[in-house]
């Protein structure tokens, strides 16, 4: 009897372990897809006849991803633009992510570019992540993109989300790698 306690504590402590390291890579993806999706509407480049103001993104974290696709912005960069949560966020949009996450953006972020330096900066992006019964919502402020050289793709630079509100299984706060995120603006 003593050996299966042992057993039944090891393998409680291994999945209790397990699901705070998804939990952390859920809270990752979350942000990370809401920041990807403000990107997106970073890549535009400068010529608007030939555009829709649309943006798709895609972001991959953890093995699991984010992505949708035509979701609006309110100009064409390198005019300062917010994009549309409502064209993210389902049931107007189609943000959908793999791992049994369901995420929503809580805010219009707001852009601003810079095209001599191939850079644009996002004000806010508050985003919020579900599985199961646990929540857990973010915010992140000053995030910068680069330009793909000339194309109409943003990348990331690093950046960090603090928990805003939620379980205390969220972590406290988030880091997206440079690179995890990239937006194609139409």
């Amino acid at each position: 009897m003593r050996h299966i306690a042992q057993s039944t504590r090891t393998t409680t402590r291994t999945t209790r372990t397990t699901h705070i390291a998804r939990l952390a890579g859920i809270a990752t993806l979350v942000v990370a897809a809401a920041f990807a999706g403000t990107g997106a509407a970073l890549a535009q480049g400068t010529d608007a006849s030939s555009v829709d103001q649309k943006v798709d993104g895609v972001m991959v974290v953890a093995g699991n991803s984010c992505s949708w696709t035509n979701a609006s912005t309110s100009a064409v960069p390198p005019t300062a633009l917010t994009v549309d949560r409502a064209t993210i966020n389902t049931p107007g949009g189609n943000l959908a992510c793999g791992g049994g996450i369901v995420a929503s953006l809580n805010n219009n972020p707001a852009f601003t570019f810079d095209d001599a330096a191939g850079t644009a900066r996002t004000d806010l992006i508050d985003i919020t992540g579900r599985q199961s019964f646990i929540s857990c919502r973010y915010k992140a402020t000053g995030i910068v993109w680069d330009r793909d050289a000339t194309s109409r793709k943003y990348i990331n630079r690093a950046f960090t989300a603090a928990k805003a509100s939620g379980s205390f299984l969220c972590p406290g706060s988030v880091t997206t790698p440079a690179g995890d995120a990239s937006m194609l603006f139409h």
